[in-house]
């Protein structure tokens, strides 16, 4: 991959992450064309996903700091409440992803069909939101878990993270600004643990020569800073109720998608 390819890549995990579309199903239809090496591929794909949620730490950072003070204090209060359901929700992605490694990196081989009728999946679950009522529930304990669970089904490519669990969110009452919220500090547990361990890889394959690190900079810092820009941006959409208008995009990026993958 040529630095110019992880730029490009980059910014397209940057700016797709938190928006409901996912990431990596367009990451899987870009790297379809002009990446040969699907391995590599995949290591480019967590790390870049890596930095991108770098950018929720930015965005969230008072949150995080309030939750982590008054998680160390053990006393029961609504931070507290709120930091074990986070990792509550993060069980089903951590059962899964350790369980089925193997079997999650080989959905990512540039099967363009795969990835497009993924994404008509995304669109049918953005544009349902549009029939809920509004409500102003709290995250309980069951919802966690499922919003985790629907977190789980995300790591196929062309189904949207941020579009199915905050699409679950809703459905479960949640007030969409704390439906937001949860979703994107939800996402730091399974992230941050999968990178921790691609990156011990990664060190011991960089030491062997095996793997050629500069292109994972390169897109790590660009996947970065349009996380930044695209982390506020999904923010101001979730508050005014507009996700569902992105149903119309996926239904057409993934029809394209299917249509591409059959001819070719």
């Amino acid at each position: 991959m040529s630095w110019i390819e992880a730029l490009i890549l980059g910014i397209l995990q940057g700016l797709t992450e938190f928006l409901p579309v996912s990431s990596s199903g367009h990451l899987e239809l870009a790297g379809a064309w002009g990446l040969e090496d699907p391995h590599d591929f995949f290591t480019f794909n967590i790390i870049v996903h890596g930095a991108t949620f770098m950018s929720v730490v930015v965005v969230f950072w008072r949150d995080i700091v309030a939750l982590v003070v008054n998680f160390f204090r053990f006393q029961w209060n609504p931070e507290m409440k709120f930091a074990l359901l986070l990792l509550a929700s993060a069980v089903p992605t951590a059962i899964v992803g350790l369980m089925y490694e193997e079997q999650i990196e080989s959905l990512f081989d540039g099967n363009v069909r795969f990835v497009g009728f993924m994404l008509l999946i995304t669109a049918t679950l953005l544009f349902l939101t549009r029939f809920i009522p509004k409500n102003n529930k709290d995250v309980t304990l069951k919802s966690a878990l499922v919003i985790g669970l629907a977190q789980t089904f995300a790591v196929l490519p062309g189904i949207s993270r941020s579009g199915a669990t905050i699409s679950t969110a809703l459905f479960f009452g949640i007030e969409r600004t704390k439906a937001i919220r949860f979703s994107f500090l939800m996402v730091l547990i399974p992230i941050f643990g999968a990178n921790f361990l691609k990156v011990i890889r990664m060190s011991e394959e960089a030491a062997a020569g095996t793997v050629d690190v500069t292109p994972m900079i390169i897109g790590a810092i660009a996947a970065f800073i349009a996380g930044v820009i695209a982390c506020r941006w999904m923010l101001e959409i979730v508050r005014r109720g507009k996700i569902e208008y992105f149903s119309i995009y996926c239904l057409a990026i993934g029809l394209t998608a299917i249509i591409v993958g059959s001819v070719a």
